[in-house]
């Protein structure tokens, strides 16, 4: 620049020392003119450099940054990569449990209609067992009050047995026995206490015994009397219209002792008369001790289990 200036001076010289003042100061101008141009190109060559060294900087910069970006890129490939192989895993893992949460909503409802039906049953069973526990008590209180009943009756039959006893006291054991078996009496009367041979009337001393037990009897509430009359094998003899054999003979004799009660004044609707016949022996009839023995009327007693059975119905 500086050789340029001095060159430049030289030829300014040299000119002037030829050319006219005209012309010389025209070449002047456009020397300064020159000057002023370098000087602006200087400045703007001075703002090029310093613009290229600022290009350069951000062109270095760039080349660390796009170095930069490109391994980020590279990062987010991968990651992104990975994010996508998640997602399909995830996918995957959605897809199954969307066909799993199917079938476990239809395994639940099937469950729940299970547990609805057990619920149902339970309801049930829990009512039948609740009625089954009201039935049960109230039977337990029907038992209890069968016991009482039978408990009562047994005790009324031991205590009628003793007053029997007691009022039977003059008569042996070959004319009446009194028993006590299966919840009921039998008093057994011979027919030597009570009849002549094929008769059916009663003698006096028969009387006398049927009254006295009558007395007893009469005085008793709540009994069935069955009066029941047995004969041997022995075909009767003097046959009548009304009487022609066995059956026939203990019937009358049975009735003939109802009749005697009655009139000493045992309830009738207490007494029923039967006859066995020779049908129910208490002894082979191959002696004359055991056909006596066999010949005989039989006093049944029996509580009256009207109370028991209306218990034992409303229980069914």
């Amino acid at each position: 620049m500086r050789n340029l200036l001095v060159f430049m001076a030289l030829v300014s010289i040299s000119v002037s020392c030829i050319v006219p003042k005209k012309q010389f100061d025209e070449l002047l101008a456009e020397k300064v003119k020159m000057e002023a141009d370098m000087l602006d190109m200087q400045s703007e060559i001075a703002d090029l450099t310093t613009t290229k060294d600022s290009l350069e900087v951000a062109l270095e910069t760039t080349s660390i940054n796009k170095d930069a970006i490109e391994k980020e890129l590279a990062k987010t490939a991968t990651d992104i990569s990975n994010l996508q192989a998640e997602h399909d895993k995830l996918q995957t893992y959605y897809n199954n449990a969307l066909n799993n949460s199917s079938k476990m909503t239809r395994d639940m409802k099937e469950q729940h209609e299970r547990l609805l039906a057990m619920q149902e049953t339970l309801d049930e069973a829990t009512y039948s067992n609740k009625q089954l526990e009201d039935s049960l008590t109230l039977r337990e209180a029907k038992v209890a009050e069968l016991e009482r009943i039978v408990n009562e009756s047994q005790h009324a039959i031991g205590e009628l047995k003793g007053n029997l006893s007691a009022a039977l006291l003059d008569f042996g054991k070959s004319d009446l026995t009194i028993e006590q078996r299966n919840g009921k009496i039998y008093v057994s009367l011979s027919e030597q206490l009570l009849f002549k041979s094929s008769s059916i009337e009663v003698d006096p001393k028969g009387v006398k015994a049927l009254q006295q037990l009558a007395g007893v009897l009469e005085t008793t509430p709540d009994i069935h009397i069955l009066i029941e009359g047995h004969t041997d094998n022995v075909p009767i003899s003097g046959k009548s219209k009304y009487m022609q054999d066995n059956w026939d003979l203990s019937v009358l004799r049975a009735t003939s002792i109802v009749k005697i009660l009655v009139r000493a004044g045992v309830d009738p609707i207490a007494l029923t008369p039967a006859g066995r016949g020779e049908n129910l022996p208490v002894a082979s009839n191959d002696t004359a001790e055991h056909k006596a023995l066999n010949r005989r009327i039989e006093i049944i007693i029996t509580p009256d289990l009207d109370k028991l059975f209306a218990i034992l119905e409303q229980s069914q």
